[in-house]
């Protein structure tokens, strides 16, 4: 005689249980953001307290641990935002997956800003003030403090929109701000700002004309050529070469300064050796990859894998050594305030500085950053390893002749102009064939063919356009508001 249960009753337990497993696996997704959050804010204290810890001052620890939190955030902020510029095409390409992606921009995040990152923060201190406006310790912290808290706070608000923004821009809007309410206009320096606000049309410009460029010439000679392979075998030894050469002039200008002072014609000499060498070593390496490959536009894309790869792993490099201190630079201003030196003049980073800029860039890209890695890598338009080589080329080759014109870009707008510069090519490519050479295309047929999504396009520009006033107003409220409560260094 059988003692199980009846069939009814294991039928209602099932039932039981599989409300329980959905209603708990709902639950698991919705506290996600929740965790990221509450991990984001165990940093910032950690990163606030041993601010005090390290630098012992005191009375004056109220300013500095603020300074230490709020630069946490910014931090975090860059980490949730920046980063998918550089490891969104890669992903986008299906060069790597979403965690391979973060795991090789936190490394190299951290490695940039820690190797080469911090060299001075006088463009944040004083390159856009007269620096007579912040003669008085108290108001240059109380702004340092509102710069950072506002253009963190803009930063959070464009990545929650889903909008890639400059946080250099943002940085820059918080001080501007503040600045106005501690000196009027006299205080600012405008041709500096009016220099920062060319920036803001002729980064993307720059990017997306480079990345267009190089798509152009590699279609030209590569994609639509009978023998795929063997122009294969040329020119991706030839493409890997400039990048080496941009990314080594870049590092020379960036890393070796803290060293020494590099001139940009070094620095350019240097680039171009390297990219020599790198070139020689790629030709073989190339030709062996291209060994058995069918004549198949499938096949000149898996050449460009690896490279895209590596591009995307320098590119963060580059990144963490040049943006880190858009959070620390402040912090490292307070400091310097709170150890009696005066604000008005270059000071390096500390290192435990450096530090909290490190780690909150890597821990905000790992807890925030797929978001917008997907949206750069996915729906702004569609990339695969070629297109996507093409946009980081364009970045680095970008900067280098931003530098050596003296004009002062964002590696935010580079990236994300060279997306856009690839997607509108790729409109103006299609455009011009048409399926049927004998009936012109129909303007539905045109609507069709557009390959960049204008949506996310009018959001990012919109975006770009505020982040600077956006920034300055919330500093300026929260300068006025440290003001009123009487905040003292």
């Amino acid at each position: 005689m059988s003692h199980d249960l009846p069939p009814t009753g294991w039928s209602s337990l099932d039932r039981d249980l599989d409300r329980m497993s959905r209603l708990e696996a709902a639950s698991l997704y919705a506290a996600r953001p929740l965790v990221g959050f509450g991990v984001g804010m165990v940093f910032i204290a950690v990163a606030a307290l041993a601010a005090v810890l390290v630098t012992g001052l005191g009375a004056q620890s109220l300013a500095l641990a603020l300074a230490a939190g709020f630069a946490a955030f910014m931090a975090l902020s860059i980490g949730a935002n920046d980063v998918a510029n550089n490891m969104g095409p890669a992903v986008g390409a299906r060069a790597l997956s979403m965690g391979g992606a973060i795991a090789i921009a936190a490394i190299c995040e951290s490695a940039g800003a820690l190797l080469a990152g911090g060299e001075v923060v006088t463009t944040v201190s004083t390159g856009i003030f007269d620096p007579a406006g912040f003669a008085d310790p108290a108001a240059f912290v109380r702004a340092m403090l509102a710069a950072l808290l506002a253009s963190a706070i803009w930063v959070n608000v464009a990545t929650f929109a889903g909008a890639p923004v400059s946080t250099t821009h943002a940085l820059i809007g918080g001080v501007v701000g503040a600045g106005l309410v501690a000196g009027g206009p006299g205080a600012m320096d405008w041709p500096t700002m009016a220099a920062i606000a060319l920036s803001w049309v002729v980064s993307p410009l720059m990017g997306g004309a480079f990345a267009a460029a190089i798509l152009a010439f590699v279609e030209a000679r590569i994609v639509y050529v009978e023998d795929k392979i063997a122009a294969a075998k040329v020119w991706v030894p030839v493409l890997i070469g400039v990048m080496a050469a941009a990314f080594a002039a870049y590092l020379a200008l960036k890393g070796l300064s803290r060293v020494i002072w590099v001139p940009l014609e070094l620095a350019l000499a240097i680039g171009a050796g390297i990219g020599l060498a790198v070139w020689a070593i790629s030709v073989p390496l190339v030709r062996r990859e291209a060994k058995g490959l069918e004549n198949r536009n499938r096949s000149v894309k898996r050449l460009f894998r690896l490279p895209l790869v590596i591009s995307g792993a320098l590119l963060s490099f580059a990144h963490g050594a040049n943006d880190v201190a858009n959070a620390v630079g402040p912090l490292a201003a307070v400091v310097q305030v709170q150890h009696g030196a005066s604000a008005l003049g270059r000071f390096a980073i500390p290192d435990w500085v450096m530090l909290i800029g490190a780690l909150g860039i890597s821990v905000g890209l790992v807890l925030f950053g797929p978001r917008l890695i997907g949206l750069v890598g996915n729906r702004i338009t569609k990339l695969n390893p070629i297109r996507a080589y093409c946009v980081a080329l364009s970045a680095a080759v970008t900067v280098i002749a931003a530098a050596a014109l003296g004009l002062p870009v964002s590696s935010t707008h580079i990236a994300i102009g060279g997306i856009f510069g690839v997607g509108f090519y790729r409109e103006f490519s299609a455009s011009r064939r048409p399926r049927s050479p004998s009936l012109p295309m129909p303007r539905q047929e045109r609507a069709r063919r557009r390959l960049v999504r204008r949506s996310h396009f009018l959001t990012i520009i919109a975006a770009w356009v505020i982040t600077v006033p956006a920034a300055g107003a919330v500093s300026a409220a929260l300068f006025w508001a440290l003001s009123r409560l009487g905040f003292m260094v």
